[in-house]
């Protein structure tokens, strides 16, 4: 789905809402809500009053890492995007190279046999392609500082004690700084990148990027809500780095959705609730937990689903989300939510309203248009 609409570069979200102006907070952010093809304007203080008693919130709780890191490959400068931890020990990176303006723009992937030194003496040695025909992430096996490569089982299960994935998440934690694009104006703690719901995983996994539909959630938001009587399900998905140019599908991410939070789902879809999935990556885990009876079973491991029109959604009756660029992939999955008519009139009314896009910006609420959620049957737990 590519939306027949520009986006002037003035609407892009420079600086996180917070900075904004004195007095401000998290929550300072506009919301559009959509219910089909009729289209309102909030702040998203008012979110609380446009659920009702017996919703179901699905959120994510990965933390954002502090996933770039500067590198040299021979005596070129490059910025380093750790992307997504393998099962083999090895991580998906992307390679990008620093621009003027203290962001970083594409760059060639490989070749194969590339040598990328890092901090501290550590280093990655580029192998292969993530997949046939994406040259941008490239798995990369870690060196110590002798050069030798890592050594480990041939399928590891991933915990803190990995010896490859402790030195890469060490090396984060003391030299590496937020993923950053060009149309933010500067650099940002780590701090601004985490949600409310964020929780530090056992073995230190998390997104390369902030899933940042919930953002702008503080913990005054969570408590009117639950005190309204709108329920919270947590669920886990660990976001890669996002193709800022190209706009690819997704690949594969590790998600779980726990035993609680699948009965949550499944209680409210039995009930006159909706259940609200915040932002693509929980409508992604929730989506590839629905068993063949139409059940959310409990489920973790790797997920390939891409949520499109034709495949639709099963499990999810509403969405928040933020505001993506026309050519984004995302919006296939937005439009298994709504359908095309909404998506585009609802684009149209945000950019008659002057909202502001990207991780900082303003939120979409895709709500259903009347009544309860409709019967899902289908099959998709990785």
């Amino acid at each position: 789905m590519t939306l027949a609409v520009r986006v002037p570069e003035e609407l892009s979200a420079r600086v996180p809402a917070e900075q904004r102006g004195p007095g401000l907070g998290r929550d300072a952010v506009r919301l559009l809500v959509s219910r089909g093809c009729e289209v309102s304007h909030h702040a998203f203080a008012e979110l609380p009053r446009l659920l009702r008693a017996g919703d179901l919130l699905v959120v994510n709780t990965s933390q954002t890492l502090a996933a770039a890191v500067d590198g040299r490959i021979g005596h070129a400068r490059v910025v380093v995007h750790f992307s997504t931890r393998g099962d083999d020990g090895r991580w998906a990176v992307e390679l990008r190279d620093p621009d003027e303006r203290g962001t970083t723009r594409a760059r060639t992937g490989g070749p194969a046999g590339s040598e990328v030194r890092l901090p501290g003496g550590t280093g990655l040695v580029l192998e292969e392609p993530l997949a046939p025909g994406c040259e941008r992430l490239w798995w990369a096996r870690v060196t110590g500082p002798d050069g030798a490569r890592g050594t480990g089982p041939a399928k590891p299960e991933p915990r803190s004690t990995d010896p490859e994935a402790t030195r890469i998440l060490g090396l984060m934690r003391e030299h590496g700084r937020p993923i950053r694009y060009s149309y933010t104006e500067r650099d940002q703690p780590l701090s601004v990148y985490q949600t409310v719901f964020a929780l530090p995983s056992a073995d230190g996994a998390g997104s390369a990027e902030m899933p940042s539909a919930a953002r702008p959630f503080t913990v005054g938001m969570v408590t009117e809500l639950v005190s309204r009587g709108v329920q919270v399900a947590p669920i886990s998905l660990h976001t890669g780095v996002a193709s800022a140019e190209a706009h690819e599908p997704p690949y594969p991410e590790r998600f779980a959705v726990p035993e609680a939070s699948a009965r949550l789902i499944n209680a409210v879809r039995a009930g006159d609730g909706r259940v609200v999935a915040v932002g693509t990556t929980a409508v992604r885990a929730v989506e590839s937990a629905v068993d063949a009876d139409g059940v959310v079973r409990a489920c973790e491991g790797w997920t390939d689903l891409v949520v499109t029109p034709e495949r639709g959604v099963r499990a999810v009756d509403g969405l928040l989300t933020g505001l993506h660029e026309p050519e984004a992939s995302h919006l296939l999955m937005l439009e298994a939510v709504a359908g095309r008519a909404a998506i585009d009139h609802s684009y149209e009314a945000a950019l008659r309203g002057l909202y502001l896009w990207h991780e900082f910006g303003d939120v979409h609420l895709i709500l259903p248009e009347e009544g309860p959620h409709s019967e899902h049957c289908s099959s998709n737990c990785r």
